[in-house]
């Protein structure tokens, strides 16, 4: 029987789930514990599974990070919240020194299972250091697995995955997202091998490709609809993991349409979507019919609650980019 799930019950059964099953992940954080955190991603953990499974710390971030470290040394599985996307800067350090690099310094003799999830990204209407998208910072250092579900059911598998893996993984949950509901078979997704690493096509079109991860890809979904009344068929690829890339999945889209526009909140300098971009050049260069395009944040500070919505992707400015696909030519 099916049952509605939003994206953050999906998480928090995901949680449940992976502490059910193997009694070394612990999950720890700022106000995770009776309050169940400020997205209610842990409600309930604690009372299931007791204070020294599921337990608030102190308002530090570096510690936060350094304990996990330990912990994830010493044979627990860690999964640690980060409150909020520009919270997590006074942690960075212990993630660039010691979380990407301890399994390569030790030539792999100790790993690090642990999970840093990181709510991220607009579209809530955030105060300043409540709304940021820093997952260019992540995926520039080796040793790190991040990846961003925009799914319910991605939400749901690729935490478990993530839980699972045997390096440390950023775990980017778009806050924007935590609200939507699809209706699904649970007992299915429990048992369903999932596709860590893999990118997927969300929608599938022939004219060009919209590239995109994380919050943008529901943004991208509705600009191929809009387009499709005006007769221009748009695929839309959900690349769902940052780090690892999946370049089969997105270089086939690309060469069977011949056009691109990668989709990003995030600023488009030195970012993923540059990344992206770079990446298709180099593999589909023959197949390309016109330059690939971006349509991505402003290279500003992220701006104040009422002006977002002029900062943020949205259908219109990934329909004006599609537009510049040099189109006569075809």
């Amino acid at each position: 029987m099916g049952t509605t799930l939003t994206f953050a019950k999906a998480l928090n059964t995901a949680l449940a789930d992976e502490m059910e099953a193997d009694p070394t992940v612990v999950v720890f954080g700022e106000d995770v514990g009776a309050l169940g955190g400020v997205f209610r991603i842990t409600d309930g953990l604690t009372a299931r599974f007791g204070e020294e499974r599921c337990f608030d710390t102190p308002l530090a971030e570096s510690g936060i990070m350094g304990m996990a470290v330990g912990m994830a040394m010493n044979g627990l599985r860690p999964v640690v919240e980060m409150q909020f996307d520009a919270f997590a800067y006074p942690a960075f350090e212990q993630v660039v020194s010691h979380v990407a690099k301890m399994p390569n310094r030790t030539r792999g003799k100790v790993k690090l299972p642990l999970v840093i999830r990181i709510p991220y990204a607009g579209g809530i209407g955030g105060v300043e250091h409540h709304c940021d998208s820093s997952e260019s910072y992540y995926a520039h250092t080796p040793g790190l697995t991040v990846v961003s579900p925009a799914t319910v059911p991605d939400a749901y598998t690729m935490l478990r995955e993530a839980i699972r893996h045997p390096d440390p993984v950023v775990f980017l949950e778009p806050k924007k997202l935590y609200w939507s509901k699809e209706d699904l078979e649970l007992e299915a997704l429990r048992s369903s091998a999932g596709s860590f690493g893999r990118a997927v096509v969300a929608r599938e079109g022939t004219d060009a490709t919209l590239i995109t991860y994380g919050p943008s890809v529901s943004t991208a979904l509705n600009a191929a609809a809009a387009a499709a009344e005006e007769g221009r068929s748009l695929e839309v690829v959900d690349v769902r993991s940052i780090v690892p890339f999946d370049d089969e999945t997105v270089s086939a889209s690309v060469r069977k349409t011949g056009r691109a526009v990668v989709i990003a909140e995030a600023p488009g300098f030195a970012s993923v979507a540059s990344e992206i971009v770079a990446r298709v050049q180099e593999r589909c260069f023959h197949s390309l019919a016109a330059p690939v395009l971006r349509v991505t944040g402003f290279d500003i500070p992220y701006p104040a609650p009422k002006l977002e919505h002029f900062y943020l992707p949205s259908v219109d400015r990934i329909l004006d980019a599609v537009d510049e696909l040099q189109w006569e030519d075809a």
